[in-house]
């Protein structure tokens, strides 16, 4: 059914990817990668996950990547909404008795 073109990109026909359609979708979202369909040999689309084209088409501005970067770096990334909500608590308080 998949087949790999020499760009070592999956390649699927058209005729498979309508068959096979639930499982081409179930593929592309839990490997986040992409497939061409091709008919009669020629590449006529793209199927990629919803992530993959949110992405592409509204790319993440620098600052907030930037911060994402500063984030995994200081562990914060794996903070919960409780230990965020806490943070600001204390950070308000601080801000308080410091007037």
């Amino acid at each position: 059914m998949l087949r790999k073109n020499d760009a070592m990109t999956n390649v699927v026909s058209a005729l498979a990817a309508r068959s096979h359609f639930g499982r081409l979708l179930r593929r592309v979202e839990e490997q986040r990668g992409s497939l061409v369909i091709e008919k009669r040999g020629t590449p006529k689309a793209v199927l990629l996950s919803i992530r993959d084209y949110v992405r592409l088409a509204a790319p993440e501005p620098e600052v907030l990547r930037l911060l994402g970067q500063e984030s995994r770096r200081n562990s914060t990334d794996k903070l919960t909404s409780a230990e965020i909500d806490e943070v600001i608590t204390q950070s308000r308080k601080a801000k308080r008795i410091k007037r």
